[in-house]
């Protein structure tokens, strides 16, 4: 069945360009990418046979990221997968026509991306990990684990993050009686320097925004919280794996079988300026209780039989 679905390139070497903001030993990433494979293959394209995938990590490297981007362009991929704010922002300035399919880059229309989330209308399409209004339900979720949080840190580079959750944060951030506080960074020293600052206070907590900065500082984030005693809530799953205490955002697994399914009808003749926009779904909530237990944190039972999963 698999072959018939791809009965219109047997004998054709189809090519796709993957640009990553992330560094090549990012497990998570890695991870992601490989679930793009396999969802290509159950569409019928196999590496080797019909389709050649060609990835680039740019580790928050901007010369790496310009650089790369103008690489892939001049490959003249049949379409290219980019994840990431500056990562697709790179990659239009590179190329106005070669198809491009994102996931990651949130806030497409006031980023310059698309016309439209029904009609992007240009050579770019995707899916949209984060809604504005995600931005309220982490800072809700945070408070109904933590209870006694009355200060929230906000980290975010404000050069990488486009702002669209802080409307919804401020909201929340007053029916809840939270005071928000924004901590804006460039460089894993002023993250150290911030949260150290922010954590001589009290009943402290911390939500990371996200973006692509945030994410190259996974391990250093988790392991500050931890020191700092800061319940916190993460926008990526890559943060678990670093310890974190909390996952609450869109299914990855949904995500990027859709983001394999985009690459596939583009393969196959569609324009990104005619597939609109998707938005989550599918969310999954993430608990480690191992790391509840190191903040003293006793997680609420309904909250444990809510979530997805739990680590013990």
């Amino acid at each position: 069945m698999a072959a018939r679905r791809a009965r219109t390139a047997v004998g054709e070497m189809r090519r796709v360009g993957v640009l990553f903001g992330t560094a090549e030993s990012d497990l998570e990433a890695k991870s992601l990418i490989s679930k793009i494979r396999h969802r290509l293959e159950e569409l019928g394209w196999s590496e080797g046979r019909n389709i050649r995938i060609e990835v680039r990590w740019t580790a928050g490297d901007n010369t790496r990221l310009q650089a790369y981007a103008a690489e892939l362009a001049q490959l003249k991929p049949d379409v290219i997968v980019c994840e990431g704010t500056p990562v697709v922002a790179a990659m239009q300035q590179a190329t106005r026509t070669i198809p491009i399919v994102f996931v990651n880059a949130n806030n497409p229309i006031g980023s310059g991306f698309v016309a439209s989330i029904a009609r992007p209308g240009g050579n770019i399409t995707g899916l949209v990990s984060f809604e504005p209004a995600m931005g309220g339900k982490w800072l809700e979720t945070l408070k109904e684990i933590a209870p006694d949080v009355a200060r929230v840190a906000l980290i975010y580079n404000p050069q990488t993050h486009s702002g669209q959750h802080f409307q919804s944060i401020d909201s929340v951030s007053q029916a809840l009686a939270v005071k928000a506080i924004r901590l804006p960074f460039s460089n894993g020293a002023e993250i150290e320097r911030g949260l150290g600052d922010f954590a001589r206070e009290p009943k402290g907590g911390l939500l990371v925004l996200p973006d692509i900065t945030t994410n190259l500082h996974n391990d250093l984030i988790c392991r500050l919280a931890i020191q700092h005693q800061l319940p916190a809530i993460y926008p990526f799953r890559r943060f678990i794996t670093s310890g974190g205490l909390t996952y609450y955002g869109a299914d990855t697994n949904d995500m990027y079988r859709k983001l394999a399914e985009y690459v596939d009808r583009i393969l196959k003749g569609a324009k990104p300026a005619d597939l609109p926009v998707q938005t989550p779904t599918k969310f999954e909530l993430i608990i480690n209780l191992k790391t509840a237990k190191a903040l003293g944190l006793v997680i609420p039972p309904t909250l444990v039989a809510r979530a997805d999963e739990v680590i013990e």
